[in-house]
């Protein structure tokens, strides 16, 4: 068994946990604080500190899901994190507030390696796109199981601005959409990437996943989208699995 802590920050809740990175169970409870408000850096380093403590990990790195392009361990955009995060070298910052060594990556890329490896996606050949449906909405990308990092669907030009306010679940919650309203939206957005990527399998997770009956009815018949396996912990998990690769 292969015991690696992992967090996943998102624009809510910081959580963390205990994996076994061969399996992709938990090995824990899952820990839930909430994102300071602001989230700035340094205050967020302290919630994953805690969340550290909290699980009496002293076995070396940890493995960081972020809200963000990361490109060299480093926050390249802010869409739903506080824009002092930009340009800030994450793995220093961690390093600094608690001792511990850090691998860091997208948290939907995060979230997308743990459903390829251990979920739905496991076996799928072709194009595979993990959707993570929360404040935001993240993306990444698969083709024949091979990530590649930093797709930012949510980003995407669309209608009168960009496709994760009129498609997210916080795009739901602020529009007041009932579950066939978000679903007629969803489909919209689903179809947009459909002709942008034409993917082989659409998954879509985050917490929302939960909810998939209440709107997937409303998504056109020749899509293929799922609702992902691991749920709201497939960020835990996947950034446990990418620690682990970097520490072998």
């Amino acid at each position: 068994m292969n015991k690696q802590l992992a967090i996943d920050v998102g624009a809510t809740g910081i959580k963390g946990a205990l994996v076994n990175t061969e399996d992709g169970s938990m090995l824990s409870d899952r820990i839930k604080y909430a994102t300071p408000k602001p989230a700035m850096p340094d205050d967020v380093a302290k919630v994953m500190n805690n969340i550290i403590e909290d699980l009496e990990w002293k076995d070396g790195d940890i493995g960081i899901g972020f809200p963000s392009i990361v490109k060299n361990n480093v926050c390249c955009s802010a869409n739903n994190i506080d824009k002092s995060w930009i340009n800030v070298d994450i793995q220093a910052l961690i390093k600094k507030h608690t001792g511990f060594h850090s691998h860091i990556l997208n948290d939907a890329d995060a979230a997308g390696l743990a459903e390829i490896e251990h979920g739905k996606g496991q076996g799928v050949s072709g194009t595979v796109i993990m959707l993570t449906l929360g404040t935001g909405i993240g993306s990444g990308v698969f083709k024949d199981g091979v990530l590649l990092p930093n797709v930012e669907l949510g980003s995407l030009l669309y209608k009168d601005g960009l496709a994760e306010h009129y498609a997210s679940n916080g795009a739901r919650k602020s529009r007041d959409l009932n579950w066939d309203e978000y679903g007629e939206e969803l489909n919209e957005y689903l179809q947009y990437v459909d002709r942008v990527l034409t993917p082989d399998l659409m998954i879509i997770g985050g917490g929302i996943s939960k909810k998939f009956s209440n709107y997937a009815h409303k998504f056109e018949p020749h899509l293929k989208v799922i609702d992902a396996k691991l749920r709201n912990n497939a960020g835990i998990i996947g950034a446990a699995m990418y620690a682990h690769q970097k520490k072998h």
